[in-house]
């Protein structure tokens, strides 16, 4: 928690108020994963913090942290797969007409993770798992129903931005080499990295899923695998920040940030000449 709160809060200052000293043409996703991360940090792995020292989750937070776990999903895949996107058109994606569809794509990435996420609390689906640490989508009456709703929330907010990373990063790798390198001092030369702590991180998280599809008695996961899939997806909320240090101009930025005296000086300066005829 302490990671995901302080290493995104930094992030977002060193995006924000060190913007000409490191190369950042796609700062859209970056901006919006970063945030998730934020959201993720100070609200998720927080409230499962309070909901292990007071033993559960009241309502409503209790359906909002529900709620709020899968938007958050939803906009980190989402977001990162922009980024893969826009990296492999190139420069060209910040032009106008392609900035506004890739705007309206990042608010796709959180309105659909929150649509998918308010179902289960309409349905009456929530209730606190000790396993996940935090209140989770629990399925006690029909099969179908979960069927339905699994299978539509990950082709929609999992497997389409993971087609999307998936081809991007294929066509990066293979044919647009010469792009990549020229786009080696940018900060999307992390993408590789933000790719890889994503799927390493969560696939527990899809493992248990497909196991509860996997079981017409709707048992859910094992104990182990469900706290493990919590426990990872809040790992990478705090390994963003890591990763986006390992770029060398925004590491400076960021110790120049920190660490850079801002003294005011004391030598006079020439503001104007005044000429005199005599």
């Amino acid at each position: 928690m302490v990671m995901g709160v302080v290493g995104n809060s930094l992030v977002l200052l060193v995006k924000v108020m060190c913007r000409g000293q490191f190369s950042c043409r796609y700062w859209l996703p970056f901006i919006s994963l970063t945030l998730s991360d934020f959201g993720c940090s100070a609200l998720i792995i927080a409230g499962s913090l309070l909901a292990m020292l007071t033993g559960g989750q009241m309502s409503p937070w209790c359906e909002v942290v529900s709620l709020l776990k899968f938007a958050f999903i939803s906009s980190s895949i989402g977001s990162i797969a922009i980024l893969c996107l826009q990296r492999l058109i190139g420069i060209v994606s910040t032009g106008r007409a392609c900035f506004i569809v890739m705007v309206t794509a990042c608010l796709a990435s959180w309105v659909t993770g929150v649509v998918f996420g308010s179902i289960p609390v309409i349905y009456a689906w929530i209730k606190y798992d000790p396993a996940e640490m935090l209140c989770a989508v629990f399925w006690e009456s029909s099969y179908s129903d979960m069927l339905v709703y699994i299978l539509c929330a990950f082709s929609v907010c999992i497997f389409l931005p993971f087609l999307i990373i998936f081809f991007c990063s294929l066509m990066s790798a293979t044919i647009c080499r010469s792009r990549c390198i020229s786009d080696d001092e940018d900060l999307s030369a992390v993408t590789p990295l933000l790719v890889a702590s994503y799927v390493f991180c969560y696939t527990p998280f899809f493992v248990s899923e497909l196991i509860l599809l996997g079981r017409m008695d709707l048992s859910p996961a094992p104990d182990w695998l469900r706290t493990l899939s919590s426990v990872m997806s809040y790992l990478d909320c705090g390994l963003n920040p890591l990763i986006y240090c390992s770029h060398q101009d925004f590491r400076e930025a960021g110790l120049a940030l920190l660490w850079t005296n801002r003294k005011p000086s004391s030598e006079p300066v020439l503001t104007a000449v005044t000429k005199h005829d005599l």
